[in-house]
């Protein structure tokens, strides 16, 4: 009886164990698959972009020579006037009255002088001949001289009245876009003074006017004398990127540089010329310019996606040999497309995180794979 007793004890304790040992141990996951690239090292050009404001490359301000009332507004405000177009004209009676009158004052000193000259002529051989006093003769001399100071003066006289009358009549000086009217027909104008009566634009081509800080002048006028002695100098073409955003159709050049430097702002002015055939671009429009100030000599990019930014702090990871991701604080350069130049903290051949950085942390063991080729 005890023997089988035992014999069950043994039994139970047997399942009792086996029921009780531990499962097998689970395996570790495996690492996050990341996708790669690693940067391109290329020679990058850096762009400056200058904020600037447009005026036309003349500005013609019409204004009245001659006192009067307006007679006539000829033009339409706004459009495009041709040179010696008819702009205003001012009432001309007046002036064709006093141009009369001053014709007809020297006629009666043109009969003077002939006169004075006929008496000269004929009193000279009496005077030889005693026939007459020299007197007479001096008398004679002297009245021709005068008529003749007086006929000069006349004809000053009358010149100046033709000229104050073809002022009635103002004309564009140039080709050009007019604005709008200061006067309207029946005001009087130039009284006192020289009335402003429109302004002239023209604006093919046209000026763009910007202000560059000190330091990157110096930048430009090193490299263009840098260029000059290496015999690879030629004119920066600029971009004009007008209010909307868009690109103006026409390069421009550097037209001139300040002499000295604003001591409010720190900035030099500098004028740059555009092709405007289209008249599209207005006086007094605001825009940005843009030119290659420099280029950086085997630059470091990668993909703009690779780099996180957290309060003006830049970091970007990186996969190293042992497939242990590290994150690095670097110093971004200019963009370039869909690249961002790193100036500071990646070194050529290292391989950069561009997808997957939000399954990843510092010293995680990732399974890179290549991504798409970075261009």
């Amino acid at each position: 009886m005890m023997r089988k007793l035992s014999l069950v004890l043994t039994g139970v304790s047997f399942v009792t164990l086996s029921g009780c040992s531990a499962p097998p141990a689970a395996a570790p996951p495996a690492p996050p698959t990341v996708q790669v690239v690693l940067p391109v090292q290329r020679d990058v050009p850096v762009t400056s972009e200058l904020v600037g404001q447009a005026l036309g490359s003349q500005d013609v301000e019409l204004r009245a020579r001659v006192e009067g009332f307006l007679e006539t507004v000829a033009f339409t405000e706004g459009t495009l006037v041709k040179k010696g177009q008819l702009l205003y004209k001012i009432d001309p009676k007046p002036f064709q009255a006093t141009l009369a009158n001053e014709k007809a004052t020297l006629a009666t000193w043109q009969a003077r002088y002939d006169k004075t000259a006929n008496d000269v002529k004929r009193l000279t051989p009496l005077a030889k001949q005693q026939a007459v006093s020299q007197m007479e003769l001096d008398n004679a001399i002297s009245a021709r001289d005068a008529a003749v100071a007086q006929v000069d003066a006349q004809k000053a006289a009358v010149e100046r009245a033709s000229l104050d009358l073809g002022y009635t009549n103002i004309y564009a000086p140039v080709d050009g876009l007019v604005g709008t009217t200061k006067v309207k027909p029946g005001n009087l104008v130039g009284r006192g003074e020289s009335t402003l009566l429109t302004t002239i634009s023209v604006i093919n081509p046209i000026f763009f006017r910007v202000g560059v800080a000190e330091g990157e002048y110096m930048r430009l006028a090193r490299r263009q004398q840098e260029q000059k002695a290496a015999g690879t100098w030629s004119p920066i073409p600029v971009q004009l990127v007008l209010a909307d955003g868009t690109v103006h159709p026409h390069a421009g050049r550097l037209d001139t540089v300040e002499r000295n430097v604003d001591p409010t702002t720190g900035t030099l002015a500098m004028q740059l010329t555009f092709p405007n055939p289209e008249r599209l671009v207005r006086p007094g429009q605001y825009g940005r310019v843009r030119f290659d100030a420099d280029v950086k000599k085997g630059a470091l990019l990668v993909p703009q996606r690779a780099v996180q930014e957290l309060q003006n702090l830049y970091s970007i990871a990186v996969v190293g040999a042992d497939n242990k991701v590290s994150f690095r604080n670097v110093k971004v350069g200019p963009r370039v497309d869909s690249l961002w130049v790193i100036e500071e903290g990646l070194k050529p051949g290292e391989k950069v995180i561009v997808e997957g950085l939000q399954r990843v942390k510092e010293g995680a063991v990732v399974n890179p794979t290549p991504a798409s080729e970075v261009k």
